[in-house]
């Protein structure tokens, strides 16, 4: 009699494998490596955070898995998803793994939608392709989805193209997509790039809630420690296409073993290093200088769309008023969505005022020429949000900074202008061998670089900036804002700097515009809107910036996701009273009745609510 050896089952695969992977990129200067020896795995359930500076090859090696490189990659190695093997599949077979089985967040929301075709479109299409849904049961998804990432009026942003939406609300478009069809893994590039603090902190708190309730597998690429610290179980540190280090987020943040990965920690911005952009004596001399920039009473609306094509018009700012003096840098936060970049644009006639007026050096601009606000284009210049999308990408790098020089300056010869751009590009932190190669060629950080270089080249009176520094790493991100501020002091340039980092515009900005659906919530000195902010939407911006520490973070995630109850979901703006009580624990009647007084509050800021008086004496408590 024979007994039957003992059945052993066989250990579940890792949802993710790759084993030894390396990209390597043949250019006209030879072949760069971009990715060497690289293994890790990411099981169910899991997320697994890359961190590392632009160019590290963090992107390179999951494109390289998923068979997204341009054909002059040369990829080794292996990866598998479960068990099967992705490496060297025709694209044919990897169409049925990306978007269904594989959700993809891509870094430039931008460029990864198509332009023609309307929102609502795009959600829709790998729903019906991939899991055979009807169209009407795709566009009923595709608003249920786009409330789950929380985009305000759901139903009229389907109707909208690309551009008619803010980068933040692009970028949460792209988390609709991604996560259409429930995918086993999720592979997302800088997700919370674009995004401001409280929409970043429930992308982020939703990511967590389907690790743990679906058992979704995800890699968060991202140069952000706050967003690592919040949903990450294991981190992988890269450098130079390698992994320098790999452990849980707890070892990696807490007690990092390279010197490498405490190099980033410590350059890291948070909130508590920004240092004040000026001295009280430095801050008076600006307050009696020249007015560069005054933009008065200022609205905007977007005419709207019919049924599937729309609805009515969008009001994206109301009554915006603001001064902005020589040498001085004025930061404008707020959510996605809130007018920030239609103010941008506005102020520098890209897009025409429905109402109000803009004024530079005393000169109105509403009623000049194209001509003539081509010549003052020299003294006021602008870094767009979208790097990619700003570039020509038929242009070589050193012929997009030599640009300007060209149409300002044409009495310089080739060689003048050559070395300008050097100067330029190594400035903004590039190496002069940049200047040949082409965007498509560079990552995103080095493309918003390039934007940089582009705008401060001509030595402008006024830099417009619309997240300068969202795609950089730490220690460019320094290195930029370094050198915003040595203009600013050295030759008196004004800055209005719009940003969704509150860190960032607390380390340069003298004064802050908080907005809110396009209405004006704050106007206030940077020192005293930090330390005593008045508004209540003022304090939620704060208290929801992320802290670089896995034990706190985790909790205030679920804090966020508890305030989505409050999320207002009307009209935008409300027909009357004030734009914010939706959201506010702290509404009252006299707050849905009449929008309320644009006032001076103590401290010198200026406020837009009904009970700022209860709140600056604490009276109401804490949010």
């Amino acid at each position: 009699m024979h007994s039957t050896p003992p059945r052993t089952e066989e250990a579940p695969a890792a949802v993710l494998q790759i084993a030894q992977l390396g990209v390597i990129f043949a250019t006209a200067q030879g072949d760069v490596p971009a990715v060497q020896d690289v293994s890790l795995r990411v099981e169910r359930g899991e997320c697994l955070g890359v961190v590392g500076e632009s160019g590290a090859g963090k992107t390179q090696l999951f494109l390289a898995t998923l068979g997204l490189l341009p054909a002059t990659a040369r990829v080794s190695g292996s990866a598998t998803l479960g068990r099967e093997p992705l490496i060297g599949r025709p694209q044919k077979e990897l169409d049925r793994f990306r978007g269904a089985r594989i959700g993809l967040i891509f870094q430039d929301p931008m460029t990864s939608l198509t332009p023609h075709l309307r929102v609502g479109e795009q959600i829709a299409e790998p729903i019906v392709r991939h899991c055979g849904a009807s169209w009407s049961q795709a566009r009923r998804k595709a608003l249920a989805l786009l409330d789950r990432v929380h985009v305000p009026d759901a139903a009229c942003r389907l109707r909208q193209y690309p551009h008619e939406l803010s980068g933040g609300m692009r970028q949460r478009v792209m988390i609709a997509i991604a996560l259409a069809c429930d995918p086993q893994l999720l592979i997302a590039d800088e997700p919370t790039t674009a995004l401001d603090v409280t929409v970043q902190a429930r992308i982020l708190a939703l990511f967590a809630e389907l690790k743990r309730e679906a058992g979704m597998a995800m890699v968060l690429i991202t140069h952000d420690f706050g967003a690592v610290a919040g949903v990450a179980d294991r981190v992988a540190v890269m450098q130079s296409g390698r992994i320098v280090e790999l452990d849980t987020a707890a070892a990696v943040l807490t007690s990092p073993r390279h010197e490498y990965t405490r190099a980033l920690l410590e350059r890291t911005l948070t909130l508590d290093s920004g240092a004040g952009p000026r001295s009280p004596a430095a801050a008076e001399t600006a307050a009696g200088s020249q007015i560069a920039l005054a933009v008065t009473s200022l609205s905007v609306k977007y005419p709207g769309r019919r049924s599937w094509r729309g609805g009515g018009a969008l009001h994206a700012l109301h009554d915006v008023s603001l001064e902005l003096r020589a040498g001085e840098a004025l930061g404008v936060v707020g959510e996605s969505g809130s007018g920030k970049s239609t103010l941008a644009r506005a102020a520098l006639q890209l897009i025409r005022p429905s109402g109000g007026r803009v004024s530079w050096m005393g000169r109105p601009l509403s009623g000049l020429s194209s001509r003539e606000l081509k010549r003052l284009r020299r003294d006021m210049q602008m870094v767009f949000q979208d790097p990619l999308a700003s570039l020509d990408p038929r242009m070589t790098v050193g012929a997009i900074v030599a640009e300007p020089l060209q149409v300002h300056e044409p009495q310089l010869d080739a060689g003048a202008r050559e070395r300008q751009v050097i100067r330029m590009l190594t400035r903004v932190g590039l190496a002069p061998q940049m200047a040949g190669r082409y965007p498509h060629e560079l990552s995103g950080g080095q493309c918003q670089r390039i934007g940089i270089a582009r705008a401060m080249i001509l030595g402008p009176r006024l830099l417009v900036c619309d997240e300068p520094v969202s795609a950089l790493d730490a220690s460019v991100q320094a290195q930029i804002l370094d050198l915003l501020a040595s203009l600013k002091s050295e030759h008196g340039m004004s800055i209005l700097l719009v940003s969704h980092n509150l860190a960032v515009v607390r380390r340069i900005c003298d004064r802050v515009l908080v907005l809110y659906r396009g209405r004006m919530m704050e106007l206030a000195d940077s020192r005293t809107l930090f330390s005593a902010p008045v508004h209540p939407y003022t304090r939620e911006l704060l208290e929801a910036v992320p802290v670089i520490d896995p034990r706190v973070q985790p909790r205030r995630l679920a804090l966020a996701r508890l305030g989505e109850s409050r999320d207002a979901r009307g009209e935008h703006p409300p027909s009357a009273g004030c734009a914010f009580r939706g959201r506010c624990p702290h509404a009252i009647e006299p707050c849905a009745a009449r929008e309320p007084a644009w006032e001076v509050a103590p401290g010198g800021s200026r406020v837009a609510c009904h009970r700022f008086r209860e709140l600056a004496d604490g009276i109401l408590g804490p949010l």
